[in-house]
């Protein structure tokens, strides 16, 4: 009946270190090639084509010019917005492509009177919501329905309310951006409820990074990994390939750009931790290769700032290396230890409050057992960096009373 694409997590502009963005396009390109290659029928985005809603120029004119060369090569393309090239107004550069011509925005539903829907927390509940009803774009046999992915997976209680308006007859594939409950693991992350979600031959899903099959649901993981522990991980790029009549329906391409050389040092002195390191890159193949280079361990001489990453950065360049990228996530600093007559107190923290306080007298120490707490809040997995902060803003400015 049909072959296709599904592609998602494209994320171009994302990387801010201009080497590794090229790669991100470069992936992006050797997709479209493959399209082209195939003759596919026609390719479906499942959102994220671009990092921010509003990406930059040069950006938009390298994407632009890979649409048109799909669209002269006469395939057809699918897309809805994802959680990063969402915009609340609904205006996106994705409206640019389709006003060119470029693409077929698939998101087009409509909402009707309240009607009684069973809690997600429990199916004896019910509770009356607005019904949203997808109205879907046919293409040849195929009906394809669409729903954006939202900041901070705000779509997630829109689409328990969602419903087909039916094509009767034809295949019907419904892309969602957004987490569904088979895939999340033991991430502390709201998501959808497979059952929730309305019947469909095939559902092309993004948003989590990840490759992932539960039924006719697929993750195809992200067109080119997003950050350093995703390239750890994952180490390329993918996508799939769909043919509805075929006995082997899905085929995984996957995008080898570059070679990936991941090493790991443990560091305690961080004055000699530089020669360590390029000693343990000195006999390795760096030729062309994205170095991932994950420093960890206790610092218990000197600081992070004494180790010469710009050396290790010159030793790497003169073997050739494509890219540096380093991660110093794991490596801690000996903490200060405070002189405290704790006794048997069961409460360390507490304890240690009230020696700073008797120590440092002031009328904010009151306020310090608050702003701790909102502290010590986490950060969700799938919770944007910038709800996060303002999250922490909005506690702390309520225990300031600013």
């Amino acid at each position: 009946m049909a072959r296709f694409a599904h592609i998602s997590d494209v994320h171009l502009g994302g990387w801010k270190q201009q080497p590794m963005q090229d790669l991100n396009f470069q992936s992006f390109k050797k997709t479209i090639d493959i399209c082209i290659n195939s003759k596919l029928d026609f390719v479906l985005i499942a959102g994220d084509l671009f990092d921010s809603a509003y990406p930059p120029i040069e950006i938009l004119k390298e994407t632009f010019s890979e649409f048109r060369r799909l669209k002269e090569s006469n395939i057809p393309c699918f897309i809805i917005a994802g959680s990063h090239d969402y915009s609340v107004s609904g205006k996106t550069f994705l409206d640019v492509l389709e006003k060119a011509g470029f693409c077929k925005n698939v998101t087009d539903f409509e909402v009707i009177e309240k009607q009684r829907f069973p809690s997600p927390k429990d199916s004896e509940s019910q509770k009356e919501k607005d019904t949203i009803i997808l109205n879907p774009t046919l293409y040849g046999g195929v009906a394809i329905y669409g729903y954006p992915g939202k900041k901070s997976s705000l779509e997630i209680d829109d689409l328990r309310r969602v419903k087909l308006n039916d094509a009767p007859g034809m295949f019907k594939i419904l892309m969602l951006h957004t987490t569904i409950d088979k895939a999340k693991g033991t991430l502390p992350i709201d998501s959808l409820e497979t059952d929730l979600i309305p019947k469909a031959d095939y559902y092309a899903l993004g948003h989590l990074h990840i490759d992932f099959q539960y039924q006719n649901f697929v993750y195809p993981g992200p067109i080119f990994p997003n950050n350093f522990k995703e390239l750890e991980d994952l180490r390329y790029g993918s996508f799939y390939i769909i043919d509805t009549e075929s006995d082997n329906s899905l085929r995984k391409v996957e995008l080898k750009i570059k070679e990936i050389e991941s090493v790991e040092v443990e560091v305690k002195n961080a004055l000699l931790a530089t020669e360590k390191i390029i000693n343990e890159l000195k006999d390795r193949e760096l030729e062309d290769k994205i170095i991932l280079l994950r420093i960890k361990g206790e610092l218990e001489n000197g600081k992070t700032s004494d180790i010469k990453f710009a050396k290790i950065e010159e030793f790497v360049k003169e073997k050739e290396a494509y890219f540096l990228l380093r991660n110093t996530h794991d490596l801690k600093s000996k903490e200060v230890e405070m002189e405290l007559d704790i006794g048997d107190t069961e409460d360390i923290e507490d304890e240690t409050i009230k020696v700073y306080s008797d120590q440092n007298p002031s009328d904010f120490n009151k306020l310090i057992p608050q702003i701790m707490n909102i502290f010590s809040i986490e950060k969700q997995e799938d919770e944007k960096s910038d709800v996060f902060i303002n999250r922490l803003l909005d506690g702390t400015k309520r225990v300031l009373k600013f």
